[in-house]
């Protein structure tokens, strides 16, 4: 079995770690600060659904609410690609640290996957921006 290259992209954010992760694990609130994920989500069973723009229709299955702060997310493309996106939330002293962590595919060049981190970490400071500055 092979393993995937994988960078960790992450951001600190000066909020309560709990206060960061009951914001972003609401998949309501996906689409003011995950643009790569998909626009207007809605629930349809176990997942949720949206436009994800040129690639299609995604469906979406997200972690159940836990104490740990996990958000992972798994991501169906209308291809039949799935990508499994690990992220996680957790106490940095007062604050907290997001943790994405990005595996490149086997079907992703270096321009590809280098694009990916760049919108992972235009994510991660939305993110940061909207907990930090306009709540």
């Amino acid at each position: 079995m092979s393993t995937l290259p994988a960078r960790i992209i992450h951001i600190s954010i000066a909020k309560p770690w709990r206060e960061v992760y009951a914001f972003a694990s609401k998949p309501e609130n996906m689409a003011l600060w995950a643009s790569g994920l998909a626009s207007d989500l809605t629930p349809e069973g176990d997942d949720w659904v949206g436009d994800g723009g040129p690639i299609g229709k995604v469906h979406v299955r997200f972690t159940p609410d836990n104490p740990f702060g996990i958000l992972d997310h798994q991501v169906r493309m209308e291809t039949g690609l799935v990508v499994d996106n690990p992220l996680r939330v957790m106490p940095n002293g007062d604050g907290a640290e997001v943790m994405f962590t990005l595996f490149r595919r086997s079907d992703l060049d270096d321009a590809a996957f280098e694009a990916d981190a760049a919108h992972v970490v235009k994510d991660l400071t939305t993110l940061k921006h909207l907990l930090e500055h306009e709540r």
